[in-house]
């Protein structure tokens, strides 16, 4: 049996990973509001190429990620373009939630005890993941927050927006080589919600269209140009 569509429902405080082959789209739904995706990516065939965030940022000339923009690894190629965009802006630059940001906010809770209402931090949840693979600490990097946005004030001190994404708000990658996905749904650190949050999210996976020659994200930054020549060169042969 083939499979050509999958649907699933992530809920708060939880993890995800799979590898998610070369021509596939997943479109994320924000199905309460206020949700926050922490994502990496991994090259499955070579686990040391990873997403890398400043290149990413840099080589596009950009601080928010939003349709258009493509996520690089630090291999200069590409693993996903983000083809569809409600919110118009996903940050990459605040990192991760740790457990002691997490009892400091909210307070402990432990799975253990507390079961689904336990208060899991977003760093322990990648570990758990990469685990999975044969990965550790040492190959944690710079994460992507889908559904979230930063502002900074007159001090230039960063703030999460609160409100940006709505329920229904949806983000959809085109992934451009096979890649390793891992995911949480795990508060952002910059988050001050007065309780713990539990934000689902819903992911989609089917087939998406060929990239032709006038592909917006292939042509949205001059970079992305050589990018996408860099993913044609990988693929050469195979």
């Amino acid at each position: 049996m083939t499979l050509k569509t999958y649907t699933t429902e992530i809920a708060g405080a939880s993890h995800w990973s799979l590898r998610v082959r070369k021509g596939t789209l997943m479109r994320l739904t924000d199905l309460a509001g206020n949700a926050n995706v922490g994502m990496l990516f991994y090259n499955p065939e070579n686990l040391l190429e990873r997403y890398n965030a400043p290149d990413t940022l840099k080589c596009q000339h950009t601080f928010k990620l939003t349709r258009g923009n493509c996520l690089y690894s630090d291999m200069g190629r590409i693993f996903a373009s983000i083809v569809e965009d409600d919110l118009g802006w996903h940050e990459s630059v605040c990192g991760n939630s740790n457990a002691a940001q997490v009892a400091e906010r909210w307070g402990a809770r432990d799975y253990q005890n507390a079961r689904n209402e336990w208060h899991q931090n977003g760093y322990d949840a990648f570990l758990v993941e990469l685990a999975k693979y044969g990965l550790g600490r040492a190959d944690m990097a710079a994460n992507l927050n889908l559904f979230s946005k930063v502002a900074t004030d007159d001090e230039g001190r960063m703030q999460l927006v609160s409100g940006h994404s709505k329920a229904g708000s949806q983000v959809a990658l085109r992934f451009e080589m096979d890649t390793l996905v891992v995911l949480h749904t795990c508060p952002h650190p910059l988050s001050s919600a007065d309780s713990y949050p539990y934000n689902p999210v819903r992911i989609e996976l089917s087939q998406a269209a060929p990239v032709s020659d006038d592909d917006f994200c292939r042509n949205f930054r001059p970079e992305n140009q050589r990018g996408f020549q860099n993913n044609a060169l990988y693929h050469l042969g195979k």
